[in-house]
């Protein structure tokens, strides 16, 4: 097989990727090692930055998260018995946007049915050749039947465990990561949000945090141990606990139910550079993971298809290789930030084991500062919303 992209991964930024060069008249073909149905399984976030929502509206797939999301101005945050807000557009003029991970990839699949793109989905044995040369192939195994596919780029959207960053040698890339002794058990439920913005929480038992997806569809988090499994928690055990560490106006209104999915994530940081090797460009969980607070996740994967996609169209319409030669230094660049912001805001919100009573007080201290600060909710509020491309 022939064609001008090969996108690894088929989640959502290598769908966005593939959607956004299809309008540009760029040729893609998407290998994915996971079903189809496994894809649109997975429960991630739902917090959608302004630029993530206008690459959405370029590549032409918002009509329905336009219909079905909602727009959030603001969000609260509680600690020591308070709790304040930080206006959005207030400080930035922008607002974020809550629609479901799964439901972008849902609708990235349907336009990407639309034009009739190729995926290749449960594909094996996937390795990039020659990607430091002119003429990189991709080969793989699809039902028992070895294919290899010749391309111009191949854009590695395929998260922490795929080939394409271990494809870029081992003494040519740099790999820094910060493991948090702490992670997030959440679950999802299908009653109503206890408010209409998501709260995030600093308590003496630890972080809590409640999100939403829908009118009746919430996620809540609380911190736990990082070895800790979500089978030590019954669903009354973690609403009994969530109660304890939210705002008492917040518990007393809290909705309880049934949960349809409970699990505990990790938290870390973890970035690789450089994020390109030849024809070969990392993008998302291939490159770098954040902590979930803060909700950058995703936000940050779109950057880098942002990126990339300029490049590459630049490339296919004036010959420039400007912008992929500028590739890697340019996410990176953005991408250190959000690693901060992520960084600071999970460090202010969680209690770390063998915290002292300076730290706390340093925690506390802070976050008054944030409550007290026009200046400091601005700088929250710009990362909040996402920083410009």
């Amino acid at each position: 097989m022939r064609t001008q992209v090969v996108i690894v991964g088929g989640g959502p930024s290598g769908l966005l990727l593939g959607q956004l060069l299809h309008k540009a008249g760029i040729e893609t073909v998407v290998l994915e090692r996971k079903s189809r149905a496994y894809v649109l399984g997975r429960i991630r976030a739902g917090v959608l930055e302004r630029g993530l929502v206008g690459l959405m509206r370029e590549a032409g797939v918002d009509a329905r998260m336009t219909a079905e999301g909602y727009v959030h101005d603001g969000t609260l945050i509680a600690y020591d018995g308070d709790m304040f807000r930080v206006d959005f557009t207030k400080h930035t003029d922008a607002t974020v946007l809550v629609y479901g991970q799964t439901e972008v990839t849902r609708d990235l699949y349907a336009a990407r049915d639309d034009i009739g793109a190729k995926t290749h989905f449960e594909v094996e044995n996937v390795v990039i050749e020659d990607a430091d040369s002119d003429h990189p192939f991709v080969a793989f195994r699809e039902g028992g039947v070895d294919q290899r596919i010749d391309c111009d780029f191949v854009a590695g959207c395929d998260g922490f465990h795929g080939v394409s960053r271990k494809t870029i040698p081992a003494d040519v890339r740099r790999e820094y990561e910060k493991v948090y002794p702490f992670g997030w058990l959440g679950i999802l439920s299908e009653t109503p949000p206890v408010n209409d913005e998501l709260i995030y929480a600093n308590s003496d038992r630890g972080f809590a945090l409640c999100s939403m997806r829908n009118a009746n569809l919430s996620r809540y988090y609380i911190q736990c141990d990082a070895s800790d499994s979500a089978d030590n928690w019954s669903d009354d055990a973690f609403w009994t606990e969530l109660r304890k560490r939210i705002p008492a106006a917040a518990a007393d209104s809290l909705v309880t139910g049934p949960s349809i999915e409970k699990s505990i994530a990790p938290l870390r940081s973890f970035v690789t550079e450089p994020m390109r090797w030849g024809r070969l460009f990392l993008c998302g969980d291939a490159a770098h993971i954040v902590p979930p607070t803060g909700a950058k996740g995703l936000n940050t994967a779109a950057s880098d298809v942002h990126y990339l996609y300029q490049g590459l169209r630049q490339f296919y319409a004036e010959g420039d290789a400007a912008g992929l030669d500028a590739y890697s230094a340019q996410a990176l660049a953005r991408v250190w930030k959000t690693e901060r912001f992520s960084w600071w805001f999970s460090n202010l919100m969680h209690h770390a084991p063998g915290q002292s009573d300076f730290d706390k007080k340093m925690q506390l201290a802070e976050l008054a500062f944030l409550r007290d600060s026009p200046e400091a909710q601005a700088s929250f509020a710009l990362n909040y919303v996402g920083l410009p491309y």
